[in-house]
């Protein structure tokens, strides 16, 4: 064959490209969104609780960070909205659900981890790092501190309410405004990690899930390209 031929042969060949991933069909997008800073906690001076639950508002920081999400996230196509209840939540969707003209919805399962005897305590127990917070990082898990939400109640809670979402929107891209602790217990059941693998959510940070059937695919954690470093601090503390 000459050496045409054989150039010839080569073009004609189907080439193989690598591709973007598609979610599958029927399946459920869903971004969960981490709250905006809240406000400081002062000694003497607790949170008011809600479902049993610390319920600060927002930090103006937090507030930006709420702004900044919207401007990211009214650029895609959101189906619908979910908050928690908590008003941290509430208030960190309500830029992006006046956008878009959506409605929220509640889903109080997607709460933040009861934290027992250290709910309205549990920044400064941090900040202080005595022996027992030093277990809870050491052995992963919320429910070393004394009445807090033992660890199998709180995944089931949180794997729940992931699919009852992911059942009621097929084919949908939900933004999902909830709290660190869940997004971090949410992305280890899907990638079968210890529960403290994905604890470090920023405020404002957007992570990305699909789910297809009992399959669930991590698409992305802790997004914060939409924030201004100023508004991502360094953490001071190991929370």
């Amino acid at each position: 064959m000459t050496s045409l031929g054989i150039q010839g042969a080569r073009t004609s060949q189907t080439g193989y490209r690598q591709h973007r991933f598609v979610p599958p069909p029927g399946s459920c997008e869903i971004l969960l969104i981490r709250h905006g800073e809240s406000q400081p906690a002062y000694p003497g001076r607790p949170f008011p609780l809600t479902d049993g639950r610390a319920d600060p508002e927002l930090a103006p920081e937090g507030a930006e960070q709420a702004e900044r999400v919207a401007q990211q996230l009214a650029r895609q196509r959101i189906d619908a909205i979910y908050v928690t209840s908590l008003r941290r939540t509430v208030q960190t969707a309500q830029p992006l659900a006046r956008r878009l003209g959506l409605v929220p919805t509640v889903e109080r399962q997607l709460r933040e981890v009861g934290l027992g005897d250290w709910e309205t305590s549990y920044r400064q127990r941090v900040a202080e790092n005595g022996p027992l917070v030093q277990r809870v990082w050491a052995e992963g898990r919320w429910d070393v501190i004394p009445g807090a939400e033992p660890a199998a109640e709180f995944a089931a809670r949180v794997r729940g309410a992931i699919e009852g979402m992911a059942a009621a929107h097929p084919g949908q891209r939900l933004a999902v405004f909830t709290h660190g602790g869940v997004i971090g217990q949410a992305m280890a059941l899907a990638s079968g990690s210890r529960v403290f693998a994905f604890i470090g959510a920023d405020n404002g940070s957007v992570s990305h899930l699909v789910i297809t059937g009992s399959q669930w695919i991590i698409r992305g954690f802790n997004d914060t390209a939409h924030l201004d470093p100023a508004f991502s601090p360094q953490p001071t503390t190991p929370a």
